[in-house]
């Protein structure tokens, strides 16, 4: 007699894998797409607190590029936040005067997240659900509030 698995077995134990599969695989995209978006608002408030250091030196706040490279060392924020992407969200300072800024964190794609943010110098987050840019100071202040 021989020893061994049958067809039927294997098949069966390959149904069991495909569905186990099946249930695991979007439940660890989700969480994925969550870390991201925590991410991203941790980051938002890295680059809010570097604009508002930058400012009490310099008088105006400034783009990524001058809150990576200051003056004083070290630098406000790392490289990383500095070459505006990080955790599949890309990161644009979309405007930066002398009194105010706009900060924005917006999915690379819908893979990656599935709300876009902004922070102002208020210092409140706030979402545009279902992701896409947020293109100004006044689109972000008009935008429900996370934290």
């Amino acid at each position: 007699m021989k020893k061994g698995f049958t067809l039927v077995e294997m098949m069966i134990v390959v149904a069991v894998v495909a569905l186990l599969a099946a249930l695991a695989i979007p439940n660890l995209l989700r969480a994925r797409m969550q870390a991201n978006e925590t991410s991203a608002q941790a980051s938002l408030k890295i680059i809010a607190s570097a604009e508002i250091c930058y400012n009490t030196a310099n008088y105006t706040y400034g783009n990524l590029a001058n809150l990576s490279l200051p003056e004083a060392q070290p630098p406000y924020i790392d490289g990383t936040l500095a070459s505006g992407s990080k955790s599949g969200y890309n990161f644009y300072i979309r405007e930066a005067t002398d009194s105010s800024f706009c900060i924005s964190a917006e999915p690379k794609s819908a893979n990656h997240g599935s709300q876009s943010f902004c922070i102002t110098e208020d210092g409140v987050i706030r979402a545009l659900f279902g992701g896409g840019e947020i293109a100004s100071h006044d689109t972000c202040v008009g935008l429900s509030t996370v934290q």
